[in-house]
């Protein structure tokens, strides 16, 4: 994957970046909220990110954009990347019957982001507040989180009590825990 070396927060030359990515250092700077930065080739598949934990010694956080069926409640779910994602463990928590993956133009139109980026740093683009955050019991005892900032060509760590305490209050979300099992 080419990626040796670990970057204290935003890129110094912009270019060649996409707005997205961009606007979501302007607003974690805003905030005061540190973060390490890898650049590195399309990391799309948790396997790709196991390369990517390694530089920035933190395990990224698996992240599913859910939907009911009739698409009328949208999910953003927040895992550890080695739990397995069962739909019918979740669904009893949340109330939500017939969970699926939700279609990559919606997650365009929620989170300004694309299938393989999906990330809590997403939620900034959600103006409307139409998509839940539903967060797993094991990523927030880990003291770092690490996700993508929209682009799946960087990965950040962040402290899970700045995305918890800074960042999501400033993006206007809030969260569920949620308890999944994740086994055979």
């Amino acid at each position: 994957m080419n990626m040796k070396e670990l970057f204290n927060g935003r890129p110094e030359d912009l270019e060649g970046r996409l707005q997205r990515e961009i606007r979501t250092y302007d607003l974690l700077d805003s905030l005061g909220i540190e973060y390490k930065r890898a650049d590195h080739e399309r990391a799309d598949t948790m396997e790709a990110c196991s390369e990517v934990d390694a530089v920035l010694g933190v395990v990224m956080c698996k992240n599913l954009f859910l939907c009911n069926r009739r698409k009328t409640a949208f999910y953003l779910l927040m895992m550890p990347g080695g739990k397995k994602f069962k739909t019918k463990e979740l669904s009893a928590q949340i109330n939500s019957a017939r969970l699926s993956f939700a279609e990559p133009e919606d997650m365009l139109k929620y989170l300004d982001i694309e299938p393989g980026s999906v990330s809590v740093m997403g939620l900034m683009n959600d103006k409307e507040h139409a998509v839940q955050l539903l967060i797993d019991e094991d990523v927030l005892k880990d003291e770092y989180i690490g996700c993508h900032p929209c682009v799946n060509t960087s990965s950040l760590k962040l402290r899970t009590e700045d995305v918890i305490k800074k960042f999501l209050p400033a993006v206007g979300h809030t969260f569920m825990t949620v308890h999944l099992v994740g086994e055979d």
